[in-house]
């Protein structure tokens, strides 16, 4: 690998993990620090700022040409993967504020697991063995974390569980709603952002409106949280813009390892921040869940790589419709919007 081309990968990396944990860590700022306990709201503006931020990089300054999508498969395809996109980035923030991002962390690295079950049960997909056995540290490690939480809370818990399923379900949906349609993180924001603010907002309004002007009232200084609370917004679309780099940077596998250590390092940094209570055995439980990520994502990709004649590597003959369509390699796009 060429010299410039190691120096890309490393910064694009870098400023992945950079704007992945800064989001995460003002996101818990804002819910624990500025006291401004409404995830509905913070999401919403996370949307709003999104749909703005795709609009102007694909309209206004045009660095990534607009994926065409016809008006019925907005309807179609993309306003139920809108639907499930809302539901995760709504659990994640709720789950925010009741648990560590330690915790809240390592629960989110249970996607793949549950990517694999619903793919199992929903698909009657077929896997081999070896990705069966790689989800074993994963599961050991996440129950040896819940189980050492010092600060665990049940709704916290259940929320970020229900995240991974989610994450899981906009990845099966998006085997099947888009397909046809080589979506890139940018594309995907401009057209979920718009459906998942509509579909958010009207709720927001209503469950939290009166909790965020008795805030506002309350509150010493309610201006500037507002200014860190809309930076979080525009953070978090430059997170997506960071993914779609860093994705074109990197190979699968060093994809795959950046986002492990990514979780160690949203893990450390946020201890440092907010010095959550973790137990000697809570971090072991960590370590080996990232640990079994990092296995069961070689496991994927050295699956991927065989091309033995014979191997099974799709699932049995279709038994409908939906079983027809072709699968969308999201290996390296799963669980990233």
């Amino acid at each position: 690998m060429e010299e410039g081309s190691v120096f890309r990968s490393v910064l694009a990396i870098l400023q992945w993990w950079g704007f992945n944990v800064t989001v995460i860590i003002m996101n818990k700022w804002i819910f624990q620090k500025l006291d401004f306990k409404f995830p509905l709201s913070v999401s919403c503006v996370h949307f709003i700022c999104s749909s703005i931020g795709a609009y102007v990089v694909i309209k206004v300054l045009k660095l990534k040409p607009l994926i065409v999508v016809e008006p019925e498969d907005r309807w179609r395809r993309i306003f139920p993967m809108s639907f499930v996109f809302c539901i995760n980035i709504v659990l994640g923030n709720v789950s925010l504020r009741y648990i560590p991002v330690s915790f809240m962390q390592t629960i989110k690295s249970f996607t793949p697991a549950t990517t694999v079950v619903l793919q199992w049960l929903v698909w009657r997909k077929y896997f081999d063995w070896r990705i069966w056995a790689s989800l074993v540290p994963i599961v050991g490690g996440i129950l040896l974390t819940s189980v050492t939480e010092l600060s665990f809370n049940m709704f916290g818990f259940c929320a970020a569980l229900f995240g991974c399923l989610a994450t899981s379900t906009k990845t099966i949906l998006a085997e099947s709603l888009l397909h046809g349609y080589k979506f890139d993180s940018i594309n995907t924001v401009y057209y979920m952002a718009p459906f998942a603010t509509m579909i958010l907002g009207i709720p927001a309004l209503l469950l939290e409106g009166n909790g965020i002007m008795s805030w506002f009232d309350a509150h010493p200084s309610p201006w500037s949280a507002l200014i860190i609370i809309f930076s979080s917004g525009v953070l978090a679309f430059c997170l997506n813009f960071s993914i779609f780099y860093v994705i074109h940077s990197t190979t699968a596998v060093t994809f795959n390892v950046a986002g492990n250590l990514k979780v160690a390092v949203a893990v450390l940094v946020s201890w440092l921040i907010f010095r959550n209570p973790i137990s000697y055995m809570n971090a072991v439980g960590c370590g080996i869940t990232l640990v079994g990520c990092t296995f069961y994502g070689y496991v994927r990709h050295m699956l991927s790589q065989q091309q033995t004649p014979g191997t099974p590597r799709a699932p049995r003959t279709p038994r409908n419709k939906m079983e027809l369509f072709p699968l969308v390699d999201n290996d390296k796009l799963e669980g990233k919007v």
